[in-house]
C-alpha cells in the first residue's frame, strides 16, 4: 500500500469507531494480564465466561494465589490447555507478589519474563493498560496485513515491525484493535465479507467476493 492508502485506511477505521476496546473482561492490568493468558488459542467469548466468576473471588495477585492451583484450575477449566494455563496464572501471580508489589510491570522485558507471557501477550498488556503504541499480531492481523498489502510478512513479527514503520504515529495505538477487529468480524479467513468491508476498495486481495 502506498503511505496515501496507508492514512485512507486508517482514517476510515478511525471514523467507524474512534475508541476501539478490547473484548476481553477486565478490571485492571492484572486482570488484563490473566484474560490475555488465558486467551491463547481460546475465544474471547470463552475466556470471559470463565473470568467472570473467577474475578469475582480472586482480582488480584494475592487473592489467586490464596486460591490456589486447584481452585484456578477449576474456574477455568472449560477453556483450553487450562492444566498449563492454571500453573501460568498461579506462578506469574507469585512472581508479582514476590518482585513486583502485586503490580503489572509497565516493562517488555519484565511482562515477557513471566511464565505463559510471550512477545503478544506483553504487547495487549502494553497497549490496553497502558496505552502504549504496540501492535499484537494474532492470526487476524496477521491474516488483514497480508491480504491489504499493508504489512507483508512470513512471521508475526516481521509483519509487526513493518506495522510499526507504515502505521501513522496518530493511528498507531489503536491500530492493533482496528486490525483484530477488522478481521474477527468483516475479513474473516474463509469467506471475507467484502461487501461489508469500508476498505474494500483499497484492498488488492485477489480472493476477495466483491
Amino acid at each position: 500500500m502506498t503511505p496515501a492508502e496507508v492514512e485512507e485506511l486508517f482514517r476510515r477505521f478511525a471514523a467507524a469507531d474512534p475508541e476501539p476496546k478490547s473484548e476481553l473482561e477486565y478490571k485492571d492490568p492484572y486482570t488484563l494480564l490473566v484474560a490475555v493468558v488465558l486467551s491463547a488459542q481460546a475465544t474471547d467469548a470463552g475466556v470471559n465466561k470463565a473470568t467472570r466468576k473467577l474475578f469475582a473471588i480472586a482480582d488480584t495477585p494475592e487473592k489467586m494465589l490464596a486460591l490456589g492451583l486447584d481452585g484456578i484450575r477449576e474456574h477455568i477449566k472449560t477453556i483450553g490447555l487450562f492444566n498449563s494455563k492454571a500453573k501460568h496464572i498461579y506462578e506469574l501471580s507469585r512472581i508479582l507478589v514476590e518482585t513486583y508489589g502485586g503490580k503489572v510491570p509497565r516493562d517488555r522485558k519484565a511482562l515477557e519474563s513471566l511464565p505463559g507471557v510471550g512477545r503478544k501477550t506483553a504487547n495487549v498488556v502494553l497497549n490496553v493498560a497502558f496505552g502504549e503504541p504496540t501492535i499484537a499480531v494474532d492470526t487476524h492481523i496477521f491474516r488483514v496485513a497480508n491480504r491489504l498489502g499493508l504489512a507483508p510478512g512470513k512471521t508475526p513479527r516481521e509483519v509487526e515491525d513493518k506495522l510499526l514503520r507504515v502505521v501513522p504515529p496518530r493511528y498507531r495505538r489503536h491500530a492493533h484493535h482496528w486490525l483484530i477487529l477488522h478481521g474477527r468480524y468483516v475479513c474473516k479467513a474463509r469467506r471475507p465479507l467484502c461487501d461489508r468491508c469500508i476498505v474494500a476498495d483499497l484492498c488488492p486481495y485477489p480472493g476477495k467476493s466483491a
